[in-house]
């Protein structure tokens, strides 16, 4: 089984190439996003370690952490913020390896994936058998961002100055994807890339 990694900037369309992957290939995907809220319900030693850092104004009437006023409570707060990173990579990460090894030993999954913007910050580089680089021109990536999600040109601006540059992906990434272009261009250098792999109809 492989353990691979895929980032790259805001908009370049990796949860369509991955939505392909999942249904073509004999895998097990994780959006790191989406751990990243698994990790911080209600009960977890995530949550309470949130909840004691940043109080009781960011909990929802159900008791569960809202996202937003978290948000909120930590924007412009550099040191917060690294302090809230410190509680939740750690948490992200452990989660996806607890994964990885119970994916290790089923013998129906070929590929585990993790997706993350942060991936080679999070040192996934040491943990993962390769990193894959989504690419597409940030003009292209804008114009995505501002029709899809309906972002103003600097709510992308902020984004994108938060993230690596293109050179920093390549650099550190072993495999990349054009997506600047159509998606069944993408999905061939997907193809092609794992054809040593069982495919899915």
């Amino acid at each position: 089984m492989r353990f691979i990694g895929i980032t790259g900037g805001v908009g370049a369309g990796k949860t369509e190439l991955l939505a392909y992957i999942k249904k073509h290939y004999r895998c097990e995907i994780y959006l790191a996003d989406e751990v990243a809220h698994l990790v911080k319900a209600k009960g977890t030693s995530c949550y309470e370690m949130l909840r004691d850092l940043l109080g009781e104004r960011i909990l929802r009437e159900d008791g569960e952490i809202d996202r937003g006023a978290m948000a909120e409570r930590i924007f412009g707060e550099e040191a917060l913020l690294e302090q809230v990173n410190a509680i939740i990579h750690p948490a992200v990460r452990e989660y996806l390896l607890q994964r990885l090894d119970r994916a290790r030993k089923d013998p129906e999954v070929e590929l585990f994936f993790v997706e993350a913007a942060l991936l080679i910050e999070a040192g996934y580089k040491e943990l993962a058998d390769e990193l894959w680089y989504v690419y597409a021109g940030e003009e292209i990536r804008r114009e995505r961002l501002a029709k899809r999600r309906g972002y103003s040109g600097e709510k992308i601006a902020n984004i994108m100055e938060n993230q690596l540059s293109e050179e920093a992906f390549r650099e550190h990434c072993d495999f990349v994807i054009d997506n600047s272009g159509r998606l069944e261009d993408s999905f061939r250098q997907i193809d092609k890339k794992l054809e040593a792999f069982s495919w899915r109809d």
